[in-house]
């Protein structure tokens, strides 16, 4: 089924003057114009385009692909403010309009915000940057440990909101969190937990049992290179393991534990030490 804001497989009808024409079928004929056409191009062929109302309310498809779609969230520069509204830079020549009624706050041009854009009910595209009308009307469909791809909403006491694949609400914690964020970072994430409320507490590193193996061996290895010590404990900052071992206080915690279990380490109060390795015993 084709839908409007979004990438839709296409045959070409024919070719004109100014363009092709497009196979809509229920929609009709779509104009997709020369100058976002492949070359080459052909009647018979398929081909994906982006649907989207042009300048004059005209459906059109075009190949290029804008910076947002209808259902995702994408931060973004305004370029203009009008009677209307807001418009934002998404990468199309005909920009996108953000109405008054879906600005949390007036929007200001050469300002970037975080937006959701969807079809409203005049069957136009716009944008929102009142995710909380949009996002989390679903059951989220997430595991603990499951990948996904966030966006950076806003900091909080707790951390950093993010968007879920789109979608969804996430946090992660600041005692988690070791390198710097800002509002429209794109990155991975993991799911930790998927609370009562739906919302997600999410990880950037996955806690799994290899990674706490591979990450062993590797104090192991730092302290044979140290002389079997290291001025790090499970009290030390979370900043001053990370810039070490690239990983959270957390995930040092259940490593030098396993370390201890297994008396390959001792933990004192002024770091690690590595005990030594045992001569095999006669047989």
């Amino acid at each position: 089924m084709m839908s409007l804001g979004t990438l839709n497989t296409l045959t070409v009808k024919k070719q004109v003057k100014f363009g092709f024409y497009l196979d809509g079928e229920s929609w009709g004929e779509i104009l997709l114009p020369n100058n976002v056409a492949p070359a080459g191009l052909q009647p018979g062929q398929q081909l994906n385009v982006f649907l989207y109302l042009d300048s004059e309310d005209q459906l059109i498809a075009t190949t290029e692909r804008p910076k947002v779609m209808v259902g995702q969230v994408a931060y973004l520069p305004v370029v203009a403010s009008t009677k209307v509204g807001a418009f934002l830079d998404w990468g199309l020549k005909k920009d996108l309009l953000v109405p008054f009624s879906e600005q949390q706050i007036p929007l200001k041009v050469g300002q970037h915000y975080l937006v959701y854009c969807y079809v409203d009910v005049s069957n136009r595209i716009v944008a929102s940057t009142k995710l909380d009308r949009h996002l989390h009307k679903t059951a989220a469909p997430y595991k603990e440990g499951d990948k996904v791809e966030v966006i950076i909403s806003e900091q909080t006491d707790l951390g950093y909101k993010a968007v879920v694949n789109h979608q969804h609400f996430g946090v992660l914690y600041k005692n988690e969190v070791f390198k710097p964020l800002r509002r429209g970072d794109k990155l991975s994430a993991y799911v930790v937990k998927v609370r009562d409320d739906g919302k997600l507490d999410l990880r950037l590193n996955k806690a799994t049992f290899e990674q706490a193996n591979v990450l062993g061996n590797q104090i192991l290895k730092q302290l044979k290179a140290n002389g079997g010590k290291l001025a790090l404990t499970d009290k030390s900052a979370p900043e001053l393991i990370y810039q070490q071992f690239g990983a959270s206080k957390k995930a040092f915690k259940q490593a030098i534990g396993t370390l201890y279990k297994e008396r390959k380490i001792v933990i004192t109060e002024q770091g690690l030490l590595l005990v030594p390795e045992q001569p095999a015993a006669d047989a």
